[in-house]
């Protein structure tokens, strides 16, 4: 049974540091879903001797090797010249991928092919393809003893669906009868370290494995339950259950969502539409929530009034509120929201205003201080957070806390004051 798995990233472009390695990290999480212990990630660039090394020092490791790049028509992709080698076999041309190829190319007026392409159509022999839709390039698999080796493409919108559609079903069959299912918890507003000591004792680790990922600025929780498809099954909706109300208001969602997605939603869910009022994080919220696709749906407008006279003539800032509070108060922050909801005609407005640095901070108003106000028909409600880091974290930050702050007022959650940003 496949148990172990290594990763190769292969390229020039990963090993100078001109693109970071995203492919290991998102297959290593697709490994750990079905239970394949990843032993190692390798990272090399296109020499042969180096290449050569990296696929004889995975292949000792673990019973499987998935590796990505190099598969390409330069004469700097050399994985699959290299994974002959390795193997012992020989090249052969596989004709059905050549012939995908030349029809690739002539949809595209750009009869007759290159020639230099048709390297990507050969494969190690007694390889088995793995269909790119997407691309050019033929990923495959091949067998070496009871080790098993899967070469895929490196751009990731090729490689992501090739290995979703056809190398995961391919190995969970391998693997056989036991299946792992997993269930994720997206929070926000309470730490790793907090998170951890607030599920601990909830699952017991013989019923699952919990596993902690911080990704700024949240932190996603998810639990693996292992055994016969009833019985994982079973297992994950209890410990799924106990998790999510130990959790309660931290957690926004579960699976791959995203705060903008949650917000969409929830507006969509109780038919509401929102405007943004952006001082500080520069029109930051109103793009992460045109991300989402069908925004149109709910999302209005946002205005950004960074200098005070767009405050006062776009949002209708009073004066005297910016001359005795100043621009970063929640007097300021509820103008602007009570403004932009009143502008656009909107059911919920937000607002920001604050000082991100890194310079601009006073010892009333240190960098990091931020001020947000949601405007609705039952009124205006605000709040004060000092957050930290960077200017780009600063921002960030601030407008995860305003979608939030959205969110909440869309579900009917009442406010919300995370432990992690409190004003002290």
């Amino acid at each position: 049974m496949i148990a172990r798995a290594a990763i190769l990233s292969t390229g020039d472009e990963l090993t100078t540091g001109r693109i970071a390695d995203t492919n290991a990290q998102w297959i290593a999480d697709r490994l750990f879903e079905i239970g394949v212990e990843v032993v190692c990630v390798l990272v090399v660039g296109d020499f042969p001797e180096r290449l050569e090394w990296a696929w004889r020092q995975a292949l000792e490791r673990a019973d499987l090797v998935i590796s990505t790049g190099g598969i390409g028509p330069t004469a700097d992709d050399l994985t699959t010249e290299t994974v002959a080698r390795v193997v012992g076999v020989g090249l052969v041309m596989d004709e059905p991928s050549a012939d995908t190829m030349r029809r690739f190319f002539a949809a595209r007026g750009l009869d007759p092919m290159p020639e230099n392409n048709l390297k990507q159509a050969m494969i190690p022999a007694g390889a088995v393809v793995v269909p790119n839709a997407l691309g050019t390039a033929p990923g495959y698999r091949a067998a070496l003893g009871g080790k098993h080796v899967v070469v895929l493409p490196g751009v990731p919108r090729e490689m992501k669906p090739m290995l979703e559609r056809s190398v995961l079903p391919w190995l969970r069959a391998q693997r056989g009868g036991e299946v792992y299912l997993a269930r994720t918890f997206q929070t926000f507003g309470i730490s790793e370290s907090g998170l951890d000591q607030l599920v601990a004792g909830v699952v017991d680790p013989a019923e699952g494995r919990i596993s902690f990922r911080a990704s700024f600025p949240e932190v996603s929780l998810r639990v693996v339950v292992h055994g016969t498809p009833a019985h994982a099954e079973a297992g994950l909706a209890a410990v799924g259950e106990r998790l999510r109300a130990r959790l309660g208001e931290y957690c926004y969602g579960e699976g791959p969502l995203t705060m903008e997605e949650a917000v969409g939603r929830a507006l969509r869910a109780h038919a509401l539409t929102l405007a943004v009022a952006e001082s500080c994080t520069g029109g930051l919220v109103a793009h992460r929530v045109t991300n989402v696709p069908g925004s149109s749906a709910y999302f209005l407008g946002g205005i950004g009034a960074y200098a005070n006279a767009a405050k006062r003539t776009l949002l209708a800032v009073p004066e005297d509120t910016l001359a005795r509070h100043g621009a970063v108060s929640e007097e300021a922050a509820r103008a602007m929201a009570a403004g932009a909801r009143r502008a656009f005609g909107a059911d919920l407005a937000v607002a920001t205003t604050g000082v991100a640095g890194p310079d601009g901070g006073t010892p009333e108003k240190p960098v990091g201080f931020v001020c947000f106000a949601l405007a609705s028909a039952d009124g205006v409600r605000s709040a004060t957070h000092q957050l930290w880091g960077t200017r780009d974290w600063v921002k960030l930050l601030a407008s995860q806390i305003a979608l939030d702050m959205v969110r909440r007022q869309a579900l009917g959650l009442g406010p919300h004051d995370p432990l992690l940003f409190r004003r002290r």
